[in-house]
């Protein structure tokens, strides 16, 4: 089907009718203390045309050429032309139904037909109708043209979003088995009994991983139990070297965060934590508050001095996640004091 052409046919038809109606009104006025319906059907007949010259000339070439592009000295002085224009042409219709109608029988035209100040208002009343029907539509079809703009915009945003979010994702999944991998062949060099134990851990990381990752949020009790095998395995390596604390607090069984947000931190903490008087220390806090917000802290004993631009890839990627996930809804800080490295993460109302 040819939509464009259905379309003309369908705004061809409502002008008509509009002019149908226009020429009903033109009647109508002109019939108030006169029965003459010759003069008066002629009259408004001439006179149609010339309101149709005057509506088509402002809406289809002075509004949408200078007013709406804001021509506006050039609309004022166009303006004024189709002004003298309009006069002119009624004034023809006025003497050419006074000569070829009436038989120059001024007493035939109707009282309403004689005023030319009361023609050029009822002119222009038809003209100013139309002209605000087409603003209006110009306002609208903006305002629907500006919000399909803002749509795409704000479909571009999530979609640069998702992508960044993926992007940091697949570095934070080879990061994650580097560190793992790592350990397995130290063990492995040293023929350790533990070997075995490393592998069928990693092999639940990896189902977490494949299985869960993709999703855009995981109950916390997963990731709980995600960052328990994490540990367990870090057990594994440091052996006696090792002190950990992990306490929970409120953790209900329900709440979701998005996969992999609190593994980076640990991480880290058995990265560059330090082992001091024969065992690296770290400290994990996880509550989820009445107020609704989820508070974790964690503490790793450090004899490094903490240098924002030396900053390890996992670090920077969760500030990254942290930021696209949460705009305005955390915070994170990070401070070093005393031999220790800590880092405090509130997520508001999650």
């Amino acid at each position: 089907m040819n939509f464009k052409a259905l379309n003309t046919t369908r705004s061809f038809f409502l002008h008509f009718i509009f002019w149908v109606g226009v020429w009903a009104f033109y009647l109508y006025f002109f019939s108030y203390n006169s029965n003459d319906i010759n003069y008066i059907i002629w009259f408004s007949s001439l006179l149609l045309p010339v309101t149709i010259i005057a509506t088509y000339l402002t809406n289809f070439i002075l509004i949408p050429k200078f007013l709406l592009t804001k021509k506006y000295f050039k609309f004022s002085l166009y303006t004024f032309y189709s002004l003298v224009l309009s006069t002119y042409l009624i004034i023809m219709a006025i003497f050419g139904g006074y000569i070829f109608v009436t038989n120059l029988n001024i007493t035939k035209i109707p009282p309403m037909g004689r005023n030319l100040v009361f023609i050029f208002i009822l002119v222009y009343l038809i003209v100013g109708i139309f002209s605000f029907i087409t603003i209006l539509k110009h306002n609208l079809q903006d305002k629907t043209k500006l919000k399909i703009l803002e749509n795409k915009i704000l479909e571009t945003n999530l979609q640069i979003k998702e992508q960044e979010l993926d992007f940091l994702k697949k570095q934070i999944h080879p990061h994650f088995l580097f560190n793992t991998l790592n350990t397995i062949y130290a063990f492995a060099l040293k023929k350790s009994e533990y070997t075995p134990d490393l592998i069928l851990k990693l092999s639940n990381l990896l189902d977490y991983i494949l299985y869960q990752i993709q999703k855009p949020k995981v109950f916390l009790i997963d990731e709980i139990e995600h960052l328990k095998e994490y540990i367990d395995l870090e057990k594994i390596r440091f052996q006696d070297r090792l002190s950990i604390n992990f306490n929970l607090k409120n953790i209900p069984n329900n709440l979701e965060v998005p996969p992999m947000l609190l593994i980076p931190f640990v991480e880290n903490a058995f990265k560059h934590g330090s082992i001091i008087n024969g065992k690296l220390t770290i400290l994990i806090f996880l509550e989820y508050r009445t107020d609704q917000t989820l508070y974790f802290t964690i503490r790793n004993s450090s004899l490094e001095s903490f240098d924002p631009d030396k900053e390890g890839i996992g670090l920077k990627n969760i500030a990254k996640r942290l930021h696209l996930l949460f705009p305005g809804n955390y915070t994170l800080k990070k401070d070093v004091s005393d031999d220790w490295f800590s880092i405090e993460l509130t997520l508001l109302k999650t």
